[in-house]
């Protein structure tokens, strides 16, 4: 049912939200390296050294991590139905969803280490003592909210712009159609 009611542009900007749900943070770099084998769900992780795991850590609870990816599951699935009332007969399991993979406890231990392979310890302990200032705390307390708006601005501007998407895709597909058509 969830997939009769979500359109396929529907299942991909809940794909997006996903995506900036996790991307979103301050921390994490532009570019990530690929994944390794070692972060690969079947693979074996290897152990951390236990001072880059515990700045790692540090981090994502000074980021207050766990309260901003459940501030953010609730703020996309409420997006989600706003924009498509029909959602709300499904909420639930689509709340059951995200909890289950995509909750503070399904992401901790990836997250940690998605931090602990980008930076080192000392880089760590610097993000650390940046966000514990004022100024870091500010942006923290502002993360959310933030996120929230700059999709906001991400979907207004394709509305807006969704015209010359179309035009430009139907002049492409028209180019491309074979002969006699």
């Amino acid at each position: 049912m969830l997939k009769s009611i979500l359109s396929a542009g529907s299942r991909r900007v809940l794909c997006v939200a996903l995506g900036a749900l996790l991307l979103s943070t301050p921390a994490v770099l532009a570019q990530t390296a690929p994944a390794t084998p070692a972060s690969s769900p079947t693979a074996p992780a290897e152990p951390l050294a236990p001072g880059l795991r515990k700045a790692s850590e540090e981090l994502l609870q000074v980021l207050q991590m766990e309260k901003f990816t459940t501030e953010s599951i609730n703020q996309m699935l409420t997006m989600q139905i706003q924009q498509r009332p029909g959602l709300e007969v499904v909420e639930p399991e689509m709340r059951a969803f995200m909890n289950k993979y995509m909750s503070w406890n399904a992401l901790r231990e990836d997250m940690v280490r998605l931090y602990a392979r980008e930076f080192t310890e000392k880089e760590l302990r610097d993000l650390v003592k940046f966000y514990k200032s004022p100024t870091g705390q500010k942006y923290v307390s502002k993360q959310s909210s933030l996120m929230q708006s700059g999709m906001e601005i991400g979907q207004r501007r394709v509305r807006e712009n969704m015209p010359e998407l179309q035009r430009t895709v139907e002049e492409k597909m028209k180019s491309r159609a074979p002969a006699g058509q």
